[in-house]
């Protein structure tokens, strides 16, 4: 059962009743949809972290609109003011349950590669991946098993295997992790600086010999 946020009609766009709204806790938001009229509303903004804390960012929510219907939504987008570090506006999505979206799932890996333990460097090129579903089946995240990788070994998206009900959308040859050899500084021996004659270096604005 989707988490239920409490929203308010905001039909009055007044700058001043905006910041009445902020004054009350409530931030301004916008509910789009494909072939949709936008709706204006305001929610809480404490209670729309907490949700989005305890649900994940792809969950869809039960937007109850006071004085109107429910409706299922999920979070597109939010602004933050960096400096109070707090919410000034959210945009949500309204989403039909048997339609496929779009959205971006964090990946984390399970176990300690062999590689690493063999001194090598875990370089993880990839964080998130583009899943393709319907919201029901959203997966919160995307868990690989590392722990077979020796140090060579990679990891890209068409080694992974997309689960019931979604799909990976990221080109199949995009490389999630490697596994580097040890790094290690090449300090040139006594006599080995790099040839038998020491190259002379470039004079900057050096006049030549016409010139002089």
């Amino acid at each position: 059962m989707a988490a239920t946020i409490q929203a308010k009609d905001r039909s009055d766009l007044r700058r001043s009743q905006t910041r009445r709204l902020r004054k009350d806790g409530y931030i301004p938001a916008v509910v789009y949809g494909k072939g949709k009229e936008p709706v204006t509303v305001a929610v809480e903004g404490v209670e729309l972290i907490k949700n989005v804390r305890d649900e994940g960012r792809n969950a869809v929510f039960s937007l109850d609109i006071e004085g109107k219907n429910q409706l299922n939504v999920m979070l597109y987008d939010y602004q933050s003011d960096q400096i109070k570090d707090e919410l000034i506006h959210a945009d949500f999505y309204q989403v039909d349950m048997s339609t496929e979206v779009d959205v971006e799932v964090d990946i984390n890996f399970e176990g300690e590669a062999q590689g690493v333990k063999d001194g090598g460097v875990k370089q993880q090129t990839l964080h998130t991946i583009h899943v393709r579903s319907t919201p029901n089946n959203i997966p919160d995240e995307i868990k690989i098993d590392i722990s077979e990788l020796t140090i060579g070994d990679s990891i890209t998206v068409g080694d992974l295997t997309s689960g019931n009900g979604y799909e990976f959308l990221d080109e199949p040859d995009t490389t999630v992790i490697t596994i580097l050899p040890p790094q290690s500084a090449d300090v040139p021996e006594e006599g080995e600086e790099g040839g038998d004659e020491e190259a002379e270096p470039e004079v900057i604005n050096e006049k030549s010999e016409d010139e002089e």
